[in-house]
């Protein structure tokens, strides 16, 4: 069993609020080495990506960095949003074990069952925010005209702020529930792959 502080690192958090109907993902990984579970532990808590938002660092991060293109169409006496697009550029942060030769079966096994749900568990961050990204922009596109631009252009913020602030509720809300769930999980998922391997449908851990 992992030990409570990596249970804990393991609620992970999206870098930055907001997010977008288009998306540009791409990953970059950090090598960690160990022998066990505790020297796999130890190497994640040095060299894991660290989190601005708590200063400290994790197994896995998503940074994301989102803009938004507002165009506007004026008449006389008011003001509209004629079109919005939300883009979401986002970077997944992973762990990738050099794994020594000589580390036992059950720890591979063990990490291919964690690295697979970190990796999980960062893209769902993603999907939450894409899925935001797509909210923000319907509720842009449904605004009503305004007096005029600066009116229309201080809705437009408002309606920006709304959006994001529900993002953080939801991303928070998800790490609550992956963390209060996560030792039931992996050893479900754990059982899952033994039976995989064991009936050959998944090769087992090299």
């Amino acid at each position: 069993m992992m030990t409570r502080s990596l249970l804990c690192a393991l609620l992970l958090t999206a870098a930055v609020p907001a997010d977008a109907a288009n998306l540009v993902k791409t990953y970059s990984y950090f090598a960690i080495g160990g022998r066990t579970l505790e020297d796999i532990e130890q190497q994640l808590a040095k060299h894991g990506p660290q989190v601005k938002s708590t200063g400290s660092r994790h197994p896995g991060a998503t940074q994301m960095a989102f803009t938004t293109r507002i165009s506007y169409a004026s008449q006389s006496g008011s003001c509209r949003i004629a079109d919005a697009v939300v883009t979401v550029k986002v970077k997944v942060i992973l762990p990738e074990w050099r794994r020594p030769r000589k580390a036992d079966a059950d720890v591979r096994l063990f990490w291919d069952t964690l690295s697979a749900d970190i990796k999980r568990h960062e893209d769902r961050h993603v999907e939450i925010a894409k899925n935001h990204g797509r909210a923000l922009e319907d509720a842009l596109k449904a605004t009503y005209p305004q007096k005029d631009c600066d009116a229309a252009k201080a809705k437009a913020a408002e309606i920006t702020a709304v959006q994001l602030a529900r993002h953080d509720q939801d991303q928070v809300r998800f790490d609550l529930v992956e963390g209060a769930n996560f030792e039931s999980r992996i050893l479900r998922l754990m059982r899952y792959r033994m039976e995989r391997i064991g009936s050959g449908r998944l090769p087992p851990p090299t």
